[in-house]
């Protein structure tokens, strides 16, 4: 089963950046529109950023003009570049396509993102 793994996460303060990595092995992704999303404990997991298999990208409000999502279908990887950090970003970040197709693969490990004050 196709596993997506995502990397970049880290401990850093207010007004930093991080690029996050997630790495989506073959050609199922390839051609989807894909997304991070991030969750908090307690709260359901929300799509912040999302860009099609052409590169057309869409934010969230809470992250746009802050946050790039891109991609590079040569290597099935996408990124997500986060600018000006703020403490309510912190949160366990994953990828996936935009819808979810978990028939295909379900969640990766995420990775946490620790934004301190």
């Amino acid at each position: 089963q196709v596993q997506l793994v995502e990397s970049g996460g880290g401990l850093v303060q207010a007004g930093g950046s991080l690029r996050l990595s997630c790495a989506a092995p073959g050609s199922t992704f390839r051609i989807r529109t894909m997304g991070w999303y991030r969750q908090t404990p307690g709260k359901q997991r929300d799509l912040i950023a999302a860009i099609t298999a052409v590169g057309s990208s869409d934010y969230a409000d809470s992250v746009k003009g802050r946050f790039t999502i891109s991609r590079d279908n040569t290597k099935n990887t996408v990124y997500l570049q986060m600018n000006s950090l703020k403490p309510e970003d912190t949160a366990v970040y994953y990828c996936h396509s935009n819808p979810p197709l978990l028939v295909i693969t379900n969640w990766g490990q995420g990775t946490q993102v620790t934004v301190s004050s």
